[in-house]
């Protein structure tokens, strides 16, 4: 089984299907439009597809996840969430080092994914590990209110 530290201590490990719960309801926080619990459990299901890699505590309590797309040569970072009372922790770095050292073993060679314009704090983590804006996607985020947000679209080459 394939386990990675985590700070607090916490690991990272890949999700499984069980987790599908808890990964919706992070989602649905950190998200005006959360994905269901089926979808997650989808995902996870087709770990050669779609892997999920869940931040969790001794208890296999969900303090975070990340979920990927692979197609050949390139993965597509889907979502990564962090619980509220983990933010600031290091454990968004934790589940980024994770899909990116999990992806080494693969034929994958670059990682892309879209940002909200205004979620610096992600934008500065995903720059930190080697992400650069190469577009942008007006419009790409629906808002509570009915208006929507840019997506910067970033691509890291791995190594």
């Amino acid at each position: 089984m394939k386990i990675w530290m985590a700070p607090g201590g916490l690991h990272v490990a890949p999700a499984r299907p069980e987790d599908a719960d808890a990964l919706a309801r992070l989602h649905a926080g950190a998200f005006y439009r959360g994905w269901p619990a089926s979808e997650f459990a989808a995902y996870v299901r087709d770990a050669e597809r779609t892997p999920g890699y869940a931040a969790l505590d001794t208890k296999r309590r969900v303090a975070g996840f990340a979920m990927l797309r692979l197609l050949e040569d390139e993965a597509e970072l889907l979502t990564i969430v962090v619980d509220p009372k983990w933010r600031g922790k290091g454990v968004g770095a934790a589940l980024l080092r994770a899909t990116m050292d999990d992806l080494l073993m693969t034929p994958v060679t670059r990682m892309f994914l879209e940002v909200e314009t205004d979620n610096q704090p992600a934008i500065a983590l995903y720059k930190a590990f080697g992400f650069a804006e190469i577009g942008q996607r007006k419009g790409y985020y629906a808002k509570p209110d009915g208006t929507a947000a840019t997506a910067l679209v970033m691509r890291c080459q791995l190594e």
